[in-house]
């Protein structure tokens, strides 16, 4: 486990409702860099700060934010962020980049339980996958939109649940909102 995300104290009741946010991040470029230091398109820095307008309108605070350590996600979160009523703690974690479903459902079991509403900044395939596995129902037409969009970029997803991080699984959580800034 990460020492940044690493947990003490005591864990709260399992009844406790919890908030992840999933956010892809916003539309990259293609210069001759590595994959992981491919910074962001003019799109994408127009579409990040919107998915932040987004979130802060729909009264989406953080007690915490994990952001993959590649360019483009820390722009996308440098961006959001400032469109938001509260800065969260950040955390740029390593294992996101590339993250596989299972890397991104581990990252969630290690949450340190005094963290109820968590936002998290990735890239597909895994921030589609997270979501469409962790929402066990839908509210709305939420699962339809996010099913027809196909997780673009700077696309959120928001999933609650009830429980510990620790029990975080396929199927926990109902998916309350889908948005994405050209769907």
């Amino acid at each position: 486990m990460s020492a940044a995300v690493s947990s003490g104290g005591t864990a709260p009741e399992t009844s406790e409702s919890r908030r992840i946010v999933l956010l892809r991040h916003a539309k990259a470029d293609w210069p001759e860099v590595s994959d992981h230091d491919r910074p962001l398109a003019e799109r994408g820095r127009l579409d990040a700060p919107a998915a932040g307008v987004w979130l802060g309108s729909h009264d989406l605070s953080f007690d915490l934010a994990l952001c993959s350590s590649a360019t483009r996600t820390r722009e996308t979160w440098k961006l959001a962020v400032q469109e938001l009523p509260h800065r969260p703690r950040t955390v740029y974690e390593e294992r996101l980049y590339e993250a596989s479903l299972g890397d991104i459902l581990a990252l969630l079991n290690e949450t340190p339980d005094e963290v109820r509403h968590l936002l998290v900044v990735g890239h597909n395939p895994g921030m589609h996958a997270a979501a469409d596995a962790l929402a066990g129902r839908a509210q709305g037409d939420a699962l339809a939109r996010m099913n027809r969009a196909g997780f673009p970029t700077a696309a959120v997803a928001v999933i609650d649940f009830t429980g510990s991080w620790k029990s975080v699984e396929h199927g926990v959580g109902t998916l309350t909102d889908f948005w994405a800034p050209h769907a």
